[in-house]
């Protein structure tokens, strides 16, 4: 029988709902031991004395920045291209999102363009390992510590990937992971944050230990979603119901793109639920799959590599750079092709989702207006890629199909555009 692949796949236990049954009859879906299991787990995988959880990877850097006990209205330098999310709570943390360019063929952070715009008052540095790439860290470590500054990175997308053989997050002074519904680990929203100093682990756990818990039907309500989103995005369900939506709407001046996104907007004050504690029966989830991140890993890089060799030589195609000291875990597989939009509509039609852009230009937004950046042309250019499905759920034939419809497609669009990829280069 035909059927659609949807862009996001979610890595999930077969037994979700049986661990969460048994926390529910422990009493132990809000407190339980399940959490400082989970976080040591999650701590002696990375290689690291402490890690702690909280309500979701976006709080998780939250409480690092409260922790470091930056002054206020310090600046803190990040790429242009990340989650909006991630500047607005530093702002709302008191400092001043600084925003530099990435470069376009490893989106991720330059640092020849994150050293231009350090000042007398930086004082942090977010550098964002985007789609699961690291970022080249050695310079950016290099200019950090020549400036004093924190490095925190972002490994929301990221958790598994390598920098010359040692774990993001552990190569700066500290960083955060996403627990959310589509990250490589999933325990339906949660984040984890990690620190090198002793005393900022400490003012770390002291701000989480001091959150409410979160109310019984909240957390109902969130793993209720989760569910949702799971099962939607699955190959037979997404083909029922979310893909002839999205087919209907791409005949249409209608945004084909039917996951619903929040809203750009002011986070200050923070949703209540952002300032809650993270639950046991999340850190159960968490617990159970970490035995199967690697697994699930491997199955998403081979699909990457796959998808590299299929994609080899086509004209309308420049594939995703792999710098031969990281090791990428592919959270998407990002490429350029001659004309995004056009691409992206075709690929739909033949019923593999194609995703545009899945984080921003935040130099772009009005939220951030009258913040201080360097020129971003990098993060402009890779704007137009296009990131295509090579999650750990697909089969290979699944895998087949989406590089034979990327080659289609793009073999129909105008290929003259592609030498606009970063390095001039064809694939």
């Amino acid at each position: 029988m035909w059927s659609a692949i949807a862009r996001y796949g979610a890595r999930v236990l077969p037994e979700t709902q049986q661990i969460l049954a048994a926390a529910g009859r422990r009493g132990q879906f809000i407190d339980g031991p399940e959490i400082a299991a989970f976080e040591a787990a999650f701590a002696a995988r990375l290689g690291l004395p402490r890690a702690r959880a909280a309500s979701y990877g976006r709080m998780a850097f939250y409480h690092l920045l409260k922790a470091f006990e930056l002054p206020p209205g310090s600046e803190i330098v990040m790429p242009a291209l990340t989650f909006w999310v991630v500047p607005e709570l530093a702002r709302v943390a008191g400092l001043v999102p600084v925003f530099a360019d990435v470069d376009p063929e490893t989106f991720t952070l330059d640092p020849e363009s994150f050293a231009r715009v350090v000042t007398d008052r930086t004082r942090a540095v977010v550098p964002t390992h985007l789609w699961g790439l690291p970022c080249d860290m050695d310079p950016i470590m290099a200019i950090a510590r020549r400036h004093g500054l924190v490095v925190i990175e972002d490994c929301a997308h990221a958790l598994g990937a390598e920098y010359r053989g040692q774990p993001v997050g552990t190569i700066g002074d500290a960083g955060f992971f996403s627990l959310q519904t589509l990250k490589p680990l999933n325990t339906h929203g949660g984040g984890m944050a990690v620190a090198r100093d002793p005393g900022t682990m400490d003012r770390l756990s002291a701000r989480l230990d001091a959150l409410p818990p979160p109310s019984a039907a909240g957390l109902a309500r969130k793993l209720r979603l989760g569910r949702v989103q799971r099962t939607l995005i699955r190959k037979a369900p997404f083909t029922c119901t979310l893909f002839p939506i999205m087919w209907l709407a791409s005949w249409t001046r209608v945004n084909p793109d039917v996951y619903l996104w929040e809203a750009i907007r002011s986070l200050n004050p923070p949703p209540q639920d952002y300032l809650e504690r993270y639950s046991n029966a999340q850190a159960a989830l968490g617990l159970a799959s970490l035995d199967h991140l690697d697994a699930w890993t491997r199955a998403t890089q081979t699909h990457a590599a796959q998808l590299d060799a299929r994609l080899a030589g086509e004209p309308g195609v420049y594939r995703p750079a792999r710098p031969t000291n990281r090791t990428h875990v592919f959270y998407q597989y990002c490429a350029y092709v001659a004309d995004r939009d056009v691409v992206a509509t075709r690929a739909l039609r033949r019923g593999v989702d194609v995703e545009t852009l899945h984080v921003d230009v935040c130099t772009t937004l009005p939220l951030f207006d009258g913040c201080p950046r360097d020129g971003c042309p990098g993060a402009t250019r890779a704007a137009q890629a296009v990131q295509l499905p090579v999650y750990s759920s697909l089969t290979a034939s699944d895998v087949a199909r989406v590089g034979e419809v990327i080659a289609t497609v793009t073999r129909v669009t105008e290929p003259a555009s592609v030498h606009t990829a970063p390095s001039g280069r064809m694939p």
